[in-house]
């Protein structure tokens, strides 16, 4: 198999679409077919089904897809090993969900780039769940995760700092006075939630159990959650990160949930068999030092 075979097969996979392909790689659609054509006789089976403009991979695609994943990942590196001086170069991709986008990635970021001008650094907003099929497939370099704690053989996952959460309200709300806030109490009221699938969400659904509130509204977007509570169109449940200024000036203030917080982690991920290039193992050094950071403010916070 020659790797600019496999390379084809897998942007093809990837586009969904031999005409997409060949504008990606800058190949004419008769280079495309010929590449793909070439791979299938020589493994004697179909790896797209054509289905008018759209292919989608066959069952013999679908487990090529993997292998083709992993050798286009070590030629890579191959040749990075040969030929890299050791300065930090080349592509950074990197998936991390909306909140760690927003309130703990950019001052990593820009660190990152006045330090090592020549890395692209290609951010890709994920879900937690999508995270770990993206780095499997190497779409993805390195990942964040806000989740409880993960567990999977196949990948490095190192706990950055523990995630405080916060039940908000507008200052305005009816059990702004409470000790304690317990599940029951929310039964009148609108709950404002993040999409499924997200880790924290179901950890406080988890907590509400078999109370049902009067309402419930589900966003995609934490900055209008923050926007309708402070409106008092309900409460939700956040990481505190995403609410800390609004708390600090008074236009949110948090309810004392009655459970102790849940295990929430930010979390940093690679594929064992990655190969750190210089530029990875340097956004990991730097994520670290950050990392401690925020774990010397949460202590101070928290006395």
């Amino acid at each position: 198999m020659e790797l600019r075979h496999l390379k084809t097969f897998k942007v093809v996979a990837d586009m969904g679409g031999f005409t997409r392909a060949a504008e990606a790689l800058g190949y004419a659609q008769s280079t495309i077919t010929s590449h793909i054509q070439a791979l299938e006789r020589e493994l004697g089976r179909p790896l797209f089904d054509r289905l008018g403009k759209t292919v989608v991979l066959t069952s013999a695609g679908e487990r090529l897809y993997e292998y083709a994943a992993q050798i286009l990942r070590l030629s890579q590196a191959a040749e990075s090993a040969v030929t890299d001086d050791s300065q930090p170069a080349g592509r950074l991709t990197i998936g991390a969900p909306e909140s760690l986008t927003v309130y703990r990635l950019p001052a990593i970021m820009r660190e990152y780039k006045e330090r090592y001008p020549d890395v692209q650094i290609v951010l890709m907003p994920s879900q937690c769940w999508e995270m770990s099929p993206k780095l499997r497939a190497g779409e993805l370099d390195v990942a964040f995760l806000l989740a409880p704690p993960a567990e999977e053989p196949d990948m490095h996952v190192e706990t950055l700092l523990a995630e405080p959460m916060a039940l908000i309200a507008s200052p305005r709300h009816p059990l702004k006075d409470r000790a304690c806030v317990h599940p029951e109490d929310l039964v009148n009221e609108t709950l404002l939630k993040t999409e499924k699938g997200c880790s924290y969400r179901q950890c406080f659904e988890h907590d509400m159990k078999s109370v049902h509130p009067a309402h419930e509204i589900e966003f995609w977007n934490i900055e209008a959650i923050k926007q309708c509570v402070m409106a008092g169109l309900g409460i939700a449940y956040l990481p505190r990160i995403t609410v800390e200024t609004e708390l600090n000036e008074g236009k949110l203030i948090a309810l004392p949930w009655y459970q102790d917080q849940p295990v929430v982690l930010t979390q940093l991920a690679y594929h064992k068999n990655k190969w750190l290039s210089p530029a990875l193992r340097a956004f990991v050094d730097m994520v670290r030092q950050h990392a401690e950071r925020w774990r010397e403010k949460t202590s101070i916070m928290r006395v």
